[in-house]
């Protein structure tokens, strides 16, 4: 009987500390996706702003994680930022390989900067909760077009171009929720800048305190968004700040919000722009916007000030956005901490057909 007895504690002693271990793993795995800022001081603290930087150009994986050291150190946020990571584990712009969204279950802002991801099943349901709550939102420039899914019906409503039975859903996730999908260039990309105009009617809007001469290099999109439009883009003919204005393009929407709903869901606050790439954010004007942002989403407007800190915390020495390549063999780990370069390595340039 002791023998028998004695087995089965040592049965159950094995069993927890594999699962222990087994847990432990999990943890170590999802850790391996994502970079944390946590601040202590501010009005941001107790609170969790989550990011998902993943998309093909504009150096999404640049410019969320500058932002998140903003947030968290300035205003005492803490900050997770998640990447898609390639079979080597370093950072893969464009992927879909990411894991760990059950901290989105937790939290109070999502922040993304996403094209044509195809998430699994596990991480879409943890994006499909927090939708459904209404959790709060600011999007980036090809997050109207975050998702392209296809030949999975659980989740191909969310895709960019989804035409599909649940007529709600039409075009996606970009138009459901945020209020436009992906529609067309405005201009010639990487050829025309553009002057970001604060609509008259919203001068006064608590995302536009402190906030003057707006210029990103990033080229315009066509949008007609269901929302109040906050700002609109005058394209210019050419790359710097002192270009001439494009005579022959009227200006478009550039940022707006609007208060979103899915079906059997919550109300949410979404803010959008339809730019916001690595060197967009060199610009005071727009950064302090999309800071502004992030804080009205969350209901904060009582902590959006005129002057509010925005300088950069630790280096910032963004890659100009393109296709053809990016800063290759970095860890989400090798941007830990205040201090880190952002953006480490070396562009790595694609092979050609």
């Amino acid at each position: 009987m002791k023998t028998t007895l004695l087995s089965i504690l040592v049965f159950l002693l094995f069993i927890s500390q594999s699962n222990a271990t087994d847990l432990s793993t999990q943890q170590d795995d999802v850790s391996k996706y994502r970079v944390v800022y946590k601040g202590d001081k501010g009005p941001g603290v107790g609170k969790n702003i989550v990011f998902i930087a993943t998309d093909h150009e504009y150096r999404g994986e640049e410019s969320l994680p500058a932002l998140a050291r903003i947030l968290a150190k300035r205003y005492g946020f803490t900050c997770t930022v998640v990447y898609a990571l390639d079979e080597q584990g370093n950072i893969l712009p464009g992927g879909s390989n990411v894991k760990g969204l059950e901290i989105l279950d937790k939290a109070d802002l999502l922040v993304m900067f996403m094209r044509f991801a195809h998430f699994e099943d596990k991480e879409m349901q943890h994006i499909d909760n927090y939708i459904k709550r209404g959790g709060p939102i600011v999007a980036f420039r090809t997050s109207t077009h975050a998702f392209d899914i296809k030949n999975d019906p659980k989740w191909e409503h969310y895709g960019w171009n989804y035409n599909g039975p649940k007529t709600d859903w039409k075009d996606g996730f970009g138009e459901y929720v945020l209020g436009e999908t992906w529609v067309s260039h405005y201009g010639t990309n990487h050829k025309q800048s553009s002057k970001l105009i604060i609509e008259k009617s919203q001068a006064a809007h608590p995302i536009m305190r402190g906030v003057k001469d707006m210029w990103v290099q990033s080229g315009g999109y066509t949008a007609e968004p269901k929302g109040t439009v906050l700002a609109r883009g005058q394209v210019l003919n050419g790359m710097t700040v002192t270009s001439e204005p494009d005579k022959t393009k009227e200006l478009l929407p550039v940022a707006w919000i609007r208060d979103y709903q899915v079906e059997s869901g919550k109300k949410g606050r979404a803010f959008t722009t339809t730019h916001g790439a690595s060197e967009d954010i060199l610009n005071e004007g727009f950064r302090r916007m999309v800071l502004n942002a992030a804080f009205w989403a969350m209901g904060m407007e009582r902590s959006i000030k005129p002057d509010n800190d925005i300088a950069f915390v630790g280096p910032y020495k963004p890659t100009t956005f393109n296709f053809s390549g990016y800063k290759a063999n970095v860890k989400p780990a090798d941007l830990a901490g205040w201090d880190s370069l952002i953006m480490p390595g070396e562009i790595v340039k694609k092979k050609g057909k």
